[in-house]
C-alpha cells in the first residue's frame, strides 16, 4: 500500500470520526474514489445516500430502527402472504362465493396474490442472471434471513413460490373461450413409444425442453430499449461468462445472494405500487448490494440486506422516473435528459455532434442504458462501483452523470470521427473496457480504449469549464 493511499484512507478516517460529519469535505474526498479498506465505502454510500444522518451519535438508533422496520416489511409481505396461502389450501376458507380465484375485484386477496406472482417471477428471472461476470450473486450468503429459513416454522421463501408457481401453470390449460381448466395428474398419460423415440440415448435428440432453455439462455444476452432497437451484450464481457444454466445447489438452510436481492426488490415493488418493478432495477440494486455484502465488518454485512433496500430506495427516489414511460416525454424523463447529453455535447465538441446527427444516431440507440442504469452495464462491477463514487459524491450527481456521458463521447471522438454508422454504433452500444495493461498497449490497438478515471476526469473538466 503507498504513502499516498494511506493519507488518504487517514483523511477519511479523520472525518467519519468527528461527531458531526462535514458533508462537503466527504463529498470532495469520494468524488476521487472511497478506499474500500475498513469498510470506508460502505459507510460513506449510506451517508452519501442519506440513509444515515450527519449525527454519529444517532446512528445506532437510525440503524436499529430501520432495520426493525425492514424485518417488519418481511414478516407482512412474505411471511403472512405464504402462511395464510398455506392455510388458504388446507381449509379453502378463502374460496367463498365473494372471493375466489377468478374474482375480478381488484380488492381481492386472490387477485392481489396473482398479481405480485406476475412481479416476482419477472423478478426472479432478472436477478437469477445478475452480474453473470462473477460467482458471487450464485454463492450462499453467510447471514441468511433467519426470520424467514426458521427451521421450526418452514415459511415459504420467494424461490419456493416461484417454483410453485411455475410448477403449477404447468398443469394449466386454456381452452378457446379462456376458460382455465386445472388437470389431475392421474388423468395425464404418456405414450411411451413415442417418448423413447425423442429420448433415445443413442441421440440424445434436441428435446422441446432443451430447445426452450437454450432460446432462453440466448435471450438473455439481448436488451430491447424503449425505441425498439437491439443491443446485443458486450462481447468483451461475454468472454469470461460462465454458463447461465449452471448454478450450484444449496443445502437447506442456505440462500444465494441472489435470493437476498429478490426479496429487496419484491418489498420494493409491494411498497411502491405505483411503479412496482421495472427491468433493469435489478442492475441498480446489486452494486449495491454487493458492497454492503462484502463489507469487512461482520456487524454491517449481517445486515446489508435492510441496508441495501433502504438506500437504493434512496436512490430510487432520485431517478425513479426514468424508469416511468408516462414520462418520458416530460422535462423529468429520460428522453430529455438523453437529450440534454446531445446538447451538452453541442457545447462541448460542437464537430462531433454534428457527424452524429450527420449519422443520424440518436442518443436512444445508447444513451437510455447508460442514463437509466447508471452505467452499470458499460463496465466491470469494480469500475460500476468506483464510477458510482463520483456520482454519489457530487451534489448534482445525475447532472453530472450526463457530464459522464458526454466525456465518454469524446474521449472516442477521433474513433468516432472516422467511422460509419455501424462502427460508430458498435462502440457506442459496446464501450470498450480495458485495465492498467490494455492502457499500456493503447497504441497497438485498432479499437479505441480508456478507463474509468479517464471518464471521470473528463467530466470534471467539462464540469468546472461551465
Amino acid at each position: 500500500m503507498s504513502s499516498l493511499h494511506k493519507s488518504r484512507i487517514a483523511d477519511f478516517q479523520d472525518v467519519l470520526r468527528e461527531p458531526l460529519i462535514a458533508l462537503e469535505k466527504l463529498r470532495e474526498l469520494s468524488f476521487s474514489g472511497i478506499p474500500c479498506e475498513g469498510g470506508l465505502r460502505c459507510l460513506c454510500w449510506k451517508i452519501l445516500l442519506n440513509y444515515l444522518p450527519s449525527e454519529r451519535a444517532s446512528w445506532t438508533t437510525v440503524l436499529a430502527k430501520q432495520r426493525e422496520v425492514y424485518a417488519q416489511f418481511l414478516r407482512e409481505m412474505i411471511i403472512q402472504p405464504g402462511i395464510a396461502k398455506a392455510n388458504m389450501g388446507a381449509s379453502r376458507e378463502d374460496v367463498t362465493f365473494e372471493d375466489h380465484p377468478l374474482n375480478p375485484n381488484p380488492d381481492s386477496r386472490w387477485n392481489t396474490y396473482f398479481k405480485d406472482n406476475e412481479v416476482l417471477l419477472q423478478i426472479d428471472k432478472d436477478v437469477r442472471r445478475l452480474c453473470p461476470d462473477i460467482s458471487f450473486f450464485q454463492r450462499a450468503t453467510e447471514y441468511p434471513c433467519l426470520l424467514i429459513l426458521d427451521p421450526q416454522n418452514e415459511f415459504e421463501t420467494l424461490r419456493k413460490r416461484v417454483e410453485q408457481t411455475t410448477l403449477k401453470s404447468q398443469t394449466v390449460a386454456r381452452n378457446r373461450s379462456g376458460v382455465t381448466n386445472p388437470l389431475a395428474a392421474s388423468t395425464l398419460t404418456i405414450c411411451p413409444s413415442v417418448t423413447l423415440l425423442i429420448l433415445d440415448p443413442q441421440n440424445e435428440f434436441e428435446t422441446l425442453r432443451k430447445r426452450v432453455e437454450q432460446t432462453t439462455l440466448k435471450s438473455q444476452t439481448v436488451a430491447r430499449n424503449r425505441s425498439g432497437v437491439t443491443n446485443m451484450s458486450s462481447p468483451h464481457k461475454n468472454a469470461a461468462l460462465p454458463a447461465l444454466n449452471k448454478y450450484e445447489v444449496l443445502p437447506n438452510g442456505c440462500e444465494a445472494h441472489w435470493e437476498v436481492v429478490e426479496r429487496i426488490l419484491f418489498i420494493y415493488a409491494k411498497l411502491n405500487p405505483g411503479i412496482a418493478y421495472v427491468q433493469g432495477m435489478n442492475e441498480i440494486v446489486g452494486p449495491l448490494y454487493y458492497t454492503f455484502a462484502t463489507d469487512p465488518n461482520s456487524e454491517w454485512k449481517e445486515h446489508a440486506e435492510a441496508d441495501t433496500f433502504f438506500c437504493f430506495t434512496n436512490l430510487m427516489a432520485e431517478i425513479r422516473d426514468n424508469f416511468i414511460k408516462s414520462l418520458d416525454d416530460s422535462q423529468c424523463g429520460i428522453t430529455y435528459k438523453m437529450e440534454k447529453v446531445y446538447s451538452t455535447l453541442k457545447e462541448k465538441d460542437v464537430e462531433l455532434y454534428l457527424k452524429l446527427q450527420e449519422q443520424n444516431i440518436k442518443p436512444q440507440f445508447f444513451a437510455f442504458r447508460w442514463l437509466t442504469l447508471l452505467l452499470s452495464q458499460e463496465f466491470l462491477l469494480p469500475d460500476v462501483i468506483r464510477i458510482w463514487d463520483s456520482l454519489f459524491a457530487d451534489d448534482s450527481r445525475f447532472d453530472f452523470l450526463l457530464l459522464v456521458c458526454c466525456a465518454m463521447l469524446v474521449l472516442i471522438r477521433e474513433q468516432l470521427l472516422e467511422g460509419d454508422f455501424t462502427v460508430n454504433m458498435r462502440l457506442l452500444q459496446d464501450y470498450p473496457i480495458t485495465d492498467v495493461c490494455q492502457i499500456l498497449q493503447k497504441a497497438k490497438e485498432d479499437y479505441p480504449i480508456t478507463d474509468v478515471c479517464q471518464i471521470l476526469q473528463k467530466a470534471k473538466e467539462l464540469q468546472d469549464s461551465k
